[in-house]
C-alpha cells in the first residue's frame, strides 16, 4: 500500500516560536510543556501560534469478533447503541467537543449493524465487525487497506473543508483487547504488562483476558517488524482508520491529538508505517490503561494530562484541545518585555 509523503517539521517557525517564548513577560522557560507544545505547533503547521479554529474529532467505530470470547463485560450490542448516544450529543465525548468548540466526525466503518442514513453519521462500513482473531486473522489484507484508506479520505475530505486541529477516538466493545495485543507486539511486552480492565472488568475477567491475549499472540504470531500483519491478524477496523487519520493529517501538516490506549495504539501503527508520521503527533493525556505509557513511551511522547480518564471515544483529546489553545494564545497574545516596557536585565 503506498502512503502519502510527509512533509518535514519548519525548523524556522520553530526557531521563531522558541525566540518569541523568550521574549514575554515571564521568567525563561516558566510556562513548561506549553512553551515546547507552542514550539512543536509552530513547527507542525509552519505558522507561529496559530489559532486552529477548524478542528474535528475523529471518531471510528467497529466491532470486534474477539468479543464471543468475554473480554469485555458489555455485550457488542453495545457498540451500535453507543453510535446512536454519539449522534443525540448525550456522551462525553459530545460535552467536551462542545466545550473545546470542536466536532465530532463520526464514522461506521465496521459496526455489525445496518443503520438506516442518519444525518452526522458517515457510513463507510468494511465489514460487520472483525472476525475472531483467536480463530484466525482478523482481518483480510484488502480489508486492512480499505479501512486505512478510509480514515485518510475522511480526513482530507475535512482538510480539504479547513481542517487545522485533528484528534483521533473510538468506539467498540472488545477493542481494548485489539489494542493489548498490538501493544504487546510493538512494544515487546508481555499480554500480563499491557493488558487493563478496558471498560471494567473484575479480577477473574482481567486473568481471562490476559490467557486470551497470550493464545492469540501464540496462534497468530503477528510480526513485530510488518504493521500490516500485525492490522490483520490482531488489528481492528476502527484501529486502522484512526491510522489512516493519523498518516494523512501529517501529510497535511494537521496536528493530531492522541486520546487513550486504542488511539495511541493506532498512532503506534501509524508510525510503523511512515516513521515520520510522529513529528506531528500530540499526546492529549495518559489513561491508567497499563499498555498506555508503553506506546507513549515508544512514541517519545509526554501526556499533557493525566486524570485517569478511560472512557476513550476522543474525550482526553477533546479536553487536551483546551491545552493547545492555551499554549497557541500565550505566545500571541502575552506581551513581550519591551512592548510592557518591563526590564529583563
Amino acid at each position: 500500500m503506498r502512503f502519502p509523503v510527509i512533509p518535514p517539521i519548519n525548523e524556522d517557525k520553530r526557531k521563531e516560536a522558541a525566540d518569541r517564548q523568550n521574549l514575554l513577560t515571564k521568567p525563561t522557560g516558566s510556562m513548561g510543556r506549553l512553551e515546547d507544545l507552542s514550539i512543536d505547533i509552530a513547527g507542525m503547521t509552519g505558522i507561529v501560534a496559530p489559532e486552529l479554529k477548524k478542528r474535528s474529532v475523529f471518531l471510528m467505530a467497529a466491532d470486534h469478533g474477539i468479543t464471543r470470547e468475554g473480554v469485555s463485560p458489555y455485550p457488542a450490542e453495545v457498540t451500535p447503541q453507543m453510535v446512536m448516544n454519539f449522534l443525540n450529543h448525550g456522551a462525553a465525548v459530545n460535552v467536551l467537543t462542545r466545550q473545546s468548540h470542536s466536532d465530532v466526525v463520526i464514522v461506521d466503518i465496521g459496526v455489525n449493524y445496518k443503520f438506516p442514513d442518519l444525518p452526522g453519521l458517515l457510513s463507510r462500513k468494511v465489514a460487520m465487525g472483525t472476525e475472531n482473531m483467536l480463530e484466525g486473522p482478523a482481518m483480510s489484507h484488502e480489508q486492512a487497506e480499505k479501512a486505512l484508506q478510509t480514515g485518510m479520505d475522511v480526513l482530507n475530505e475535512a482538510a480539504d473543508r479547513g481542517l487545522e486541529l485533528a484528534a483521533t477516538g473510538e468506539m467498540g466493545i472488545g477493542n481494548t483487547t485489539s489494542a493489548a495485543a498490538i501493544t504487546a507486539v510493538l512494544c515487546g511486552r508481555a499480554p500480563v504488562e499491557v493488558t487493563g480492565r478496558g471498560t471494567g472488568l473484575d479480577d477473574a475477567g482481567l486473568v481471562r483476558k490476559i490467557a486470551i491475549i497470550e493464545e492469540i499472540l501464540k496462534e497468530r504470531k503477528p510480526d513485530p517488524d510488518d504493521p500490516m500483519d500485525i492490522l490483520c491478524k490482531i488489528g481492528g477496523f476502527e484501529i486502522a482508520g484512526m491510522a489512516g487519520v493519523t498518516i494523512a493529517a501529517a501529510s497535511r501538516k494537521i496536528p493530531l491529538v492522541m486520546d487513550g490506549l486504542i488511539s495511541t495504539a493506532a498512532a503506534a501503527l501509524a508510525a510503523a508505517f511512515v516513521p515520520e508520521v510522529r513529528n506531528y503527533l500530540i499526546a492529549g493525556h495518559r489513561s491508567p490503561e497499563n499498555g498506555h505509557r508503553f506506546l507513549l513511551e515508544k512514541l517519545g511522547k509526554y501526556p499533557l494530562l493525566q486524570l485517569d480518564m478511560r472512557v476513550g471515544e476522543g474525550t482526553g483529546a477533546a479536553l487536551a484541545f483546551n491545552l493547545v489553545d492555551a499554549a497557541n494564545n500565550i505566545l500571541r497574545e502575552m506581551a513581550t518585555f519591551d512592548s510592557a516596557g518591563i526590564s529583563n536585565r
